[in-house]
């Protein structure tokens, strides 16, 4: 049973080795999820940005143990993030189908805009999927770096460092995107 005083809204700035991130929370779950910056003020701004973040940094136990599976994440170990609770209030029937699918992805796990658009029941839509994944409020938790443009190329990327972001997020996770690497030199014999 809650109290009045038990925590139910708040915000965090975690530093890890791949940069500062930010998540913010409702009583209902996530609500934000900054993938990261050079500095721990640019986070804090992007986060308080947004409607709904509370300034409180008191942590449920829930935060407690995301912060430390982001942080193992960010140091290069396979993390499962299906588990996390998610407030999507507000979201049309569209992208909450999106995002369902999305996070069916597991770790190192790609497919297409196209495909995903089909998962979700929406065949088709391969624009309007990667627009509804540009606008994901927690990225990694809804995994939008593993959905690729057809033929495997890398897509857009809508949080800091683009593209760029989505690769090395990718390449953490043992994925290789881009051209294939230059064939190995045959002896001829």
């Amino acid at each position: 049973m809650e109290t009045t005083s038990s925590i139910t809204a708040g915000h965090a700035v975690l530093e890890t080795v791949i940069g500062f991130m930010g998540i913010a929370w409702s009583e209902k779950g996530l609500i934000r999820l900054c993938l990261p910056e050079r500095s721990r003020e640019a986070v804090e701004r992007r986060l308080l940005r947004h409607a709904g973040v509370s300034a409180s940094t008191a942590q449920p136990p829930w935060v407690v143990e995301l912060i430390a599976s982001i942080k193992a994440y960010a140091a290069g170990e396979d993390v499962d993030f299906t588990g996390v609770p998610v407030d999507l209030d507000g979201i049309d029937d569209f992208r909450l189908a999106i995002y369902d699918a999305a996070r069916k992805l597991g770790y190192g796990e790609t497919t297409t805009y196209g495909e995903l658009a089909k998962r979700a029941g929406h065949g088709g839509l391969p624009r309007e999927t990667g627009a509804a994944l540009g606008a994901n409020p927690v990225p990694l938790v809804i995994p939008c770096h593993r959905i690729l443009a057809a033929g495997g190329k890398i897509g857009g990327f809508s949080a800091p460092g683009g593209s760029n972001t989505k690769e090395k997020m990718l390449a953490m996770e043992g994925v290789r995107v881009g051209p294939p690497p230059p064939a190995q030199v045959s002896f001829g014999f």
